[in-house]
């Protein structure tokens, strides 16, 4: 639908109020040009930005009851459709855009100002500015996005939207966004919002499920020098190295240390034979046979029983 707001605006509504109610809200709701605050309208007219703002408010009880023309009337059903179409609510910026253009997205503004049943909540930590067709409908978002979060925390990982969550609920959300792969998680998520060349290899490993080389991680997430990639690998607990510059997630069972770490963790548990200790070690670590075998021949550390098994040596 094409409404021009301009006329509805100034010629409908304004056109009859006084000028110094009609100067302050034209300025203030930027009806020509860009919104002005309190103080800059009060020190431009030389009275007091409380001055203003009483001036302002006593205008815009004036329009309020103008909003029952035919004109206003179309303006209203119209915002109330397509407030209804996005289950009651959108967030402001995609809805001023969405009805007004960059155009006429003040104008818009102005005229939910005035208009019935309409309620704008403010931006807060949680959730961005937007527009509602009541109170109903933003505690009914409010609640939905609560359960969403919760299911997301106890999943731990990014989820499709339940079918029950409207679009526009996670659009006010500061909390929930979605991912290239169509998923939606929490904002501080690597696999939602990667900051970083770390958790852009995180995602990279967790994509290709297998342990890769720090030049190979460098190459896919286009990082020009593989060396600083190498270094920050090796400071985030996350990745372990599994091999002469290979890395691995240590989600995926795998533990940090050298060989002979490996090696000790194993034998804490039980005594174990060589081909035991060997087979055990390559599943943690992508190195030779025969360099486990080397570390477990040191005597310093290890030792082999009476049963010819291999256990720690006691300090």
């Amino acid at each position: 639908m094409q409404l021009d707001y301009r006329t509805i605006c100034h010629g409908n509504l304004l056109k009859d109020l006084p000028n110094r109610q009609k100067e302050v809200i034209v300025r203030r709701f930027g009806l020509r040009g860009k919104r002005e605050t309190l103080e800059a309208v009060g020190q431009d007219l030389g009275i007091t930005r409380e001055r203003v703002r009483q001036i302002e408010e006593d205008g815009l009880q004036e329009l309020r009851e103008k909003m029952d023309l035919p004109a206003c009337r179309t303006v209203s059903h119209y915002f109330t459709d397509y407030l209804n179409k996005n289950s009651g609510l959108k967030k402001e910026d995609i809805l001023l855009k969405e009805l007004g253009g960059e155009k006429f997205k003040n104008h818009i503004f102005f005229l939910l100002t005035l208009a019935k049943p309409f309620i704008r909540i403010a931006e807060s930590g949680d959730f961005h500015a937007f527009w509602a067709t009541g109170q109903q409908s933003a505690e009914k978002a409010r609640g939905a996005i609560s359960s969403f979060v919760s299911e997301l925390k106890k999943e731990k990982k990014p989820l499709a939207l339940p079918a029950v969550t409207p679009i526009s609920y996670v659009e006010v959300s500061k909390k929930v966004q979605k991912n290239q792969d169509g998923f939606y998680g929490l904002l501080d998520w690597p696999e939602i919002n990667p900051r970083g060349v770390k958790d852009k290899a995180y995602l990279l490993f967790k994509k290709e499920k297998r342990p890769l080389h720090f030049t190979e991680v460098a190459s896919l997430v286009k990082h020009d020098v593989p060396q600083t990639v190498h270094n920050e690998l090796i400071k985030d607990p996350r990745f372990v190295l599994v091999g002469r510059g290979l890395y691995a997630l240590q989600e995926w069972g795998y533990q940090s240390g050298a060989v002979k770490d490996v090696i000790a963790r194993m034998l804490q548990k039980k005594p174990l034979a060589k081909e035991e200790v060997i087979q055990k070690v390559l599943e943690q670590r992508r190195v030779q046979p025969n360099t486990i075998f080397l570390n477990l021949q040191n005597k310093k550390n290890f030792i082999k029983n009476s049963e010819g098994k291999y256990t720690i040596r006691k300090v």
